[in-house]
């Protein structure tokens, strides 16, 4: 079998090791380059680690990413909802990684040389068009400029080409541009001094407004850390147009993220003397798509992003697309027949990610905050007089039990998400 893998992200390249793994031949497709690290930063959570590691590359990502221990929700003003542990501090077999999204690619890409050969990612190819009968699936390729690249024959062709797949398109060409809820995003990170012992993430504020701090790196010095940070702030009306193509590397007008971090009070942390001293700040409108009826068309399918692109709560956008890839990779192996294959995979995986793409429009488990600061807009003092531990429980292991977090959890660990 041979499988043709659109995309070189995150999705493109664990599905290529995943495939690997397993015996089975595949060509990974990049329109773009395949160097650079673009992006900020992102988290892995244990369950989505554990696959990785199953590939071999946990050594790999510890030189990289930091181990993070805990997560605190705040309300705006400053006052902690919840501080819980996290990864292998809240009892899982495998920890929760919060890493730069370019450096988890650049760990991803190198494997996929190093095991596959040099050639196994083909930069400036784009994918326009395919056809597909009995005997496989041809892919027709263009260059950088446009002009006609060839055909690749495949058994299977993956699109995990993001929110913006052109095979989704062609699956579904009525679908339109993704859905914009009206937030807009500002993100960075620089070295900063690290606080709450440096591996630590805050989460303050809900989904009007909302600011994220967390170390994706180690520092110059034992006493910093590379500080990823982000502003959420609803500028829009939930459905609008988008106000621009979404792009995880599109420069930030100076001084716009700055004026909206005065809006949040954490404390120990001058969040924004950290957005002012960032050099490169990105912005993007957090869209995702509705979730589809079917991904699989015969030896055609969808993967990540171009398949379930979600907002960014809960950690989970990252761990989704390495969720598929392992679950392809298995019904891959397990059936003779490509397209009962692609069908299992889709059976699997579809019912489960619309969950989450429509949990995380509520807010995931971040929507503890939005209960708690429309209960209590000026802040509180007891947070269990504003919501009490069973709402909080509900919320929390509800998304956990819906995002497959739970299954990396040792056996030891307790019930608490």
């Amino acid at each position: 079998m041979r499988v043709l893998i659109i995309g070189a992200g995150i999705g493109g390249l664990v599905t290529a090791l995943r495939l690997h793994r397993l015996g089975i031949d595949c060509d990974v497709l990049e329109q773009g380059s395949a160097a650079g690290e673009p992006g900020v930063g992102i988290n892995l959570l244990p369950h989505a680690v554990a696959e990785l590691a199953d590939l071999g590359l946990l050594d790999a990502l510890d030189e990289t990413a930091v181990r993070t221990t805990d997560l605190a929700y705040h309300h705006r003003l400053g006052q902690e909802i919840v501080r819980r542990p996290c990864g292998i501090d809240a009892g899982f077999a495998h920890p929760q990684l919060s890493i730069h999204r370019g450096r988890l690619r650049g760990v991803l890409l190198r494997a996929v040389i190093d095991r596959l050969g040099d050639g196994a990612v083909r930069a400036g190819n784009r994918v326009v068009g395919f056809e597909q009968d009995e005997g496989g699936v041809r892919a027709r390729l263009v260059d950088r400029a446009d002009e006609p690249a060839g055909e690749l024959l495949g058994d299977v062709l993956v699109a995990a080409d993001g929110i913006h797949s052109t095979v989704r398109e062609i699956l579904f060409p009525g679908e339109g541009p993704p859905r914009w809820n009206g937030v807009q995003m500002w993100r960075g990170a620089t070295e900063w001094p690290a606080f709450r012992g440096g591996r630590s993430m805050v989460i303050a504020g809900g989904t009007a407004a909302k600011l994220a701090l967390y170390p994706i790196g180690r520092g110059a010095t034992p006493d910093t850390v590379l500080m990823n940070w982000a502003i959420c702030l609803l500028t829009g009306r939930d459905g609008d147009p988008p106000p621009r193509r979404q792009d995880w590397s599109r420069p930030a007008a100076p001084g716009v993220a700055l004026q909206h971090a005065e809006r949040f009070h954490v404390p120990g942390i001058d969040h924004a003397a950290l957005v002012a001293a960032t050099e490169e700040i990105l912005e993007f409108p957090m869209c995702d798509r509705d979730p589809l009826p079917s991904w699989s068309h015969g030896r055609v399918t969808l993967l990540g992003d171009a398949a379930h692109p979600m907002y960014p709560m809960g950690s989970n956008g990252a761990g989704q697309a390495i969720l598929d890839a392992a679950a392809l990779g298995s019904q891959l192996r397990s059936h003779d027949d490509p397209v009962a294959a692609l069908l299992a995979y889709q059976d699997e995986r579809l019912p489960a990610t619309a969950d989450v793409v429509l949990r995380n429009r509520t807010g995931g488990p971040e929507g503890v905050i939005d209960e708690v600061e429309r209960r209590a807009p000026e802040g509180f003092d007891r947070r269990q007089d504003v919501l009490d531990d069973d709402e909080l429980d509900a919320v929390l292991s509800g998304y956990a039990q819906a995002t497959g977090a739970l299954r990396a959890r040792a056996d030891n660990a307790p019930d608490a998400p």
